[in-house]
């Protein structure tokens, strides 16, 4: 795995979707990490809300930037928990056309090497809708850094070898086009 310096970076356009019913963007730690994140590796900041945990609610914000072509991707925080509150995987498997299946696994290997078996109570997520790339985190800050330094700033970078998700960005909805 390696960065190939003979292509140019793309930025892709990001949208942050903190999901708690007690916070407020001013103590969003996770969602303020995220937008660090993003910011500093060249991408683009595309949106951020605040939602509580009301799964129809959180659906319909995805869904409506799945719709926006100004959004590549959407990456939400908070609420992928065990307990009765915690719906934001369910509503974002609503909206998931393609799920990707491999995004929790490799989340749980990475967590696992710094919090052991409390790792299995995570259950991020991510897949696709109407081409864009749809990710649940924790709701942890450490959660969130490690979700984006070990999987998201590699996968959203077009350079990443040997694949990545931004050179494939351009056929997610391919199907939805006319033949």
């Amino acid at each position: 795995m390696s960065l190939d310096k003979t292509r140019s970076f793309i930025p892709v356009r990001i949208a942050i979707l903190s999901v708690s019913d007690t916070r407020g963007i001013e103590d969003d730690r996770s969602g303020q990490t995220l937008v660090d994140r993003l910011e500093k590796a060249g991408h683009i900041l595309a949106d951020r809300k605040i939602l509580r945990d009301e799964r129809a609610e959180i659906a319909d914000q995805l869904r409506s930037w799945c719709a926006d072509p100004d959004i590549d991707v959407i990456l939400s925080t908070g609420g992928t928990g065990l307990t009765g509150r915690d719906v934001t995987v369910e509503a974002h498997r609503d909206v998931y056309e393609k799920e990707i299946d491999a995004f929790g696994t490799v989340f749980t290997i990475v967590s696992m090497q710094k919090i052991g078996t409390s790792a299995v109570q995570s259950r991020a997520t991510g897949g696709v809708a109407n081409g864009t790339y749809l990710f649940a985190l924790p709701g942890s800050t450490g959660a969130c850094k490690d979700a984006w330094d070990e999987i998201l700033v590699k996968q959203l970078d077009y350079r990443h070898n040997p694949c990545n998700f931004v050179e494939i960005l351009p056929r997610l909805d391919e199907h939805q086009r006319r033949k």
